[in-house]
């Protein structure tokens, strides 16, 4: 028997703290020591997304992100109802990792806050969108009706947001993630940009539900309609 919904949100919760605390914490360790190549915040990264999802993808699916949680109850993999209760975990677990992060590294680098470089808001939309396209087709294929998931296929999601930090985190942060983005964001005060951060997120969660919905057969076994 499946877990309970509080269960699950607990697990939500806890995972997205564990992601926002790695992951934001390595930007600002980084940013203390005086700057880090960048490899190793992609690594850490890799890190802040394997470890929830390896510890708790088995209790509640280790969404950990709520453009991921929209994108599944859109795609049909995913109840409704019980989405803004994840949502509202995930977004708590994230106000905790970051609240952690800033009471024991400080707020530098605005506590791991997401901001576009130079301030450049048209570098947000066309490199936050399709990377998070390309973390949701792994989450597709991994939530795959019948897919059997080997344990090596779990570390997908972490190897796209460790791609995304490498290439488009000296531009843009790399967010993929408006609970990653919004937490830091409020306890440092700078939302420049935070709009933006989350269309292109959102935008980019749907647009890859659409493509996989396109490209291969629905849920229920029935094949994509092709004629219309």
């Amino acid at each position: 028997m499946p877990p309970g919904l509080i269960v699950r949100c607990l697990s939500e919760l806890l995972g997205t703290a564990l992601l926002v605390g790695i992951g934001t914490g390595s930007i600002v360790a980084g940013a203390n020591a005086g700057g880090v190549a960048q490899w190793v915040l992609a690594v850490a990264w890799f890190v802040a997304v394997a470890v929830p999802v390896f510890l708790l993808a088995r209790v509640s699916g280790s969404h950990i992100n709520p453009a991921v949680t929209v994108a599944l109850a859109t795609s049909g993999r995913f109840p409704w109802r019980e989405t803004p209760a994840y949502v509202a975990a995930q977004v708590a677990g994230a106000f905790v990792g970051s609240s952690l992060v800033l009471a024991f590294l400080g707020s530098a680098a605005h506590i791991g806050a997401t901001l576009p470089r130079d301030d450049n808001l048209w570098l947000i939309v066309p490199l936050e969108l399709p990377f998070t396209m390309l973390l949701m087709l792994t989450v597709l294929y991994l939530t795959t009706p019948g897919k059997i998931v080997r344990q090596v296929e779990l570390f997908l999601p972490a190897a796209a947001v460790g791609i995304s930090t490498f290439v488009i985190g000296p531009w843009t942060g790399s967010s993929l993630n408006p609970a990653r983005t919004l937490a830091p964001g409020v306890l440092s005060s700078d939302f420049f940009g935070i709009g933006l951060y989350f269309f292109a997120v959102f935008a980019g969660a749907l647009i890859a539900v659409l493509l996989w919905k396109s490209g291969h057969r629905r849920a229920d076994g029935s094949p994509v309609n092709r004629s219309r």
